[in-house]
C-alpha cells in the first residue's frame, strides 16, 4: 500500500472515532401538550420539536436553548420489537426532567415520533449537540 493511501485510511478511522465519540448514549421518553411553561423559556413558545434534559446536562439552565441531534438505536422493552424509524430529529432544550435519570432525555412527543413508534414509550437513542 502506498504512502498516500495509508495516509487517507488513517485520517478516514480518526474522522469515523471522532464522530463517534461525541454521541452521548442513553435513553429517551417523550411528554405531550402542554410544552409551556417551561423551566428555560417560560411561556415563549420554542416550537413543538423540544426535549426536557436531565439535570447534569440542564446544567442548571446553561443547557437551555442548546440543540441536539438524536436518534433511535434500539428498543428498551418487548412492548415494540423495531421501535426506530430510521430518521434523526433536531430538537431544542427548553425544560429540565427532574425526574430522568443521568442518560436519559425527555422528548416531546411530536419529537419522539419522528425517531420512533410513541407505542414504545421509552427508547435506546445517541444524541449529538449540534
Amino acid at each position: 500500500m502506498g504512502l498516500m493511501t495509508r495516509a487517507f485510511i488513517l485520517i478516514a478511522m480518526v474522522a469515523c472515532l471522532t464522530s463517534v465519540a461525541h454521541a452521548i448514549a442513553g435513553q429517551a421518553t417523550f411528554y405531550g401538550p402542554p410544552l409551556v411553561p417551561s423551566a428555560c423559556f417560560g411561556f415563549q413558545d420554542r416550537g413543538n420539536l423540544v426535549m426536557a434534559a436531565n439535570s447534569g446536562l440542564y446544567a442548571n439552565g446553561g443547557a437551555c436553548g442548546t440543540r441536539y441531534s438524536v436518534t433511535c438505536t434500539g428498543r428498551t422493552n418487548d412492548g415494540v420489537l423495531q421501535p426506530c424509524t430510521g430518521s434523526s430529529v433536531d430538537v431544542t432544550v427548553v425544560d429540565l426532567c427532574p425526574g430522568c435519570a443521568s442518560d436519559q432525555i425527555d422528548l416531546s412527543q411530536d419529537a419522539f415520533a419522528i425517531i420512533a413508534n410513541r407505542a414504545a414509550g421509552r427508547i435506546l437513542v445517541n444524541y449529538d449537540r449540534i
